[in-house]
């Protein structure tokens, strides 16, 4: 099947993470998608509250799945798609997977998102470490955050020639060919490695929404010829404060489904983590607008920690509040955002970064 998708990651019965994050809105781009769940939980950890009453597959159950899908016939998509897994036993038999489905489909495009943690803080066992890095040579394009990044390649971002140095391990030491860091906070000192062709941050008078004063910067680097350097575009992105889950699932989702790399009228990685960015943020202004409208949802001058504390029933009322409004979003979903967002808002396009390597 020309337009199918076989996706791996994880499964709650409420919410909007992982597979169920990424699933429909992957449906209404015309993608055929087959699903194979890393976990079953009742709701994302977010909820903290008996966040763990549910089951976790084994490699084993994995490969049982696996191996029927494939005496069937069905386990030939023409795109792969993986995100949280859980241990080293799920880790192994995804890489065998990744290997057996790059041996036998010879334009097999998989995106691999290499859900390892956020904010300093892992959320998968440390064995998964150096299987996300084995799996990085199966893979087509890799959608790492800055904690994930730095993980992988074992130092931190703290300078541009640790970008470039990070950018260049990937491309070269692991074979990958896309590498797009779906969020980098823009500090003071980042601020200062920018193209000065890169569109300001924008942060849009929209109602209900509350902005963090530091930015993100989306980069996307593909690198096809081995004897050149990459091409490296980048944004930035006004970040809506508050704790929000399945983001990245949805992020790396619309990368995918966006990406045709037959059509070179533009960059074709530029281009579809521009759609992602814009669905994805306009997915996420939408839920915080109505998440801010639940009562006892915030009060101004106090954090959640803090109001949380405070009434132990809270947490769980805001994380359901803020689950992503992804049903009811079709337009947003079939237009990349550009039913919902506004011309000026800055998401028209990513930025050629071109002195990224020399300057």
């Amino acid at each position: 099947m020309e337009k199918s998708i076989l996706s791996i990651q994880s499964h709650v019965s409420h919410g909007f993470v992982g597979n169920r994050a990424a699933t429909f809105p992957l449906q209404i781009l015309g993608w055929d998608v087959d699903v194979v769940n890393t976990v079953n939980f009742a709701n994302h950890s977010g909820y903290r509250r008996r966040a763990g009453d549910g089951t976790k597959s084994t490699g084993e159950q994995l490969e049982v799945i696996f191996n029927g899908m494939n005496q069937n016939g069905l386990l030939e998509p023409s795109r792969l798609l993986t995100g949280y897994i859980p241990n080293g036993g799920c880790g192994a038999a995804v890489l065998n997977l990744a290997r057996d489905l790059r041996g036998k489909t010879e334009n097999l495009i998989y995106l691999l998102d290499p859900v390892l943690g956020d904010n300093g803080a892992l959320y998968v066992a440390a064995d998964m470490i150096p299987l996300y890095r084995a799996l990085l040579s199966t893979a087509t394009i890799i959608t790492p955050n800055w904690f994930e990044l730095e993980t992988l390649v074992g130092f931190q971002l703290d300078s541009l020639s640790a970008l470039r140095k990070a950018l260049e391990m990937l491309h070269t030491e692991y074979r990958v060919p896309h590498v797009v860091i779906s969020s980098l906070p823009i500090t003071k000192q980042r601020a200062t490695w920018l193209p000065t062709s890169l569109t300001s941050l924008s942060k849009p008078l929209t109602e209900g929404i509350t902005w963090a004063e530091e930015g993100l910067l989306c980069i996307a680097s593909s690198r096809l010829d081995s004897s050149s350097t990459s091409e490296v575009y980048t944004m930035a992105i006004p970040q809506i404060k508050g704790y929000f889950s399945g983001v990245g699932d949805l992020f790396s989702a619309m990368v995918l489904g966006h990406y045709y790399p037959e059509d070179r009228s533009t960059n074709p990685l530029a281009r579809a983590v521009c759609n992602a960015v814009r669905t994805t943020h306009a997915i996420l202004r939408k839920t915080a607008i109505a998440s801010a409208r639940v009562p006892g949802a915030s009060r101004d001058g106090y954090t959640d920690d803090e109001l949380d504390a405070a009434d132990v029933d809270r947490r769980p009322r805001r994380m359901k509040a803020r689950e992503l409004r992804l049903i009811g979003s079709i337009d947003i979903i079939s237009t990349a955002g550009k039913s919902a967002l506004k011309e000026d808002d800055g998401f028209e396009q990513m930025q050629p970064w071109r002195d990224f390597w020399t300057g």
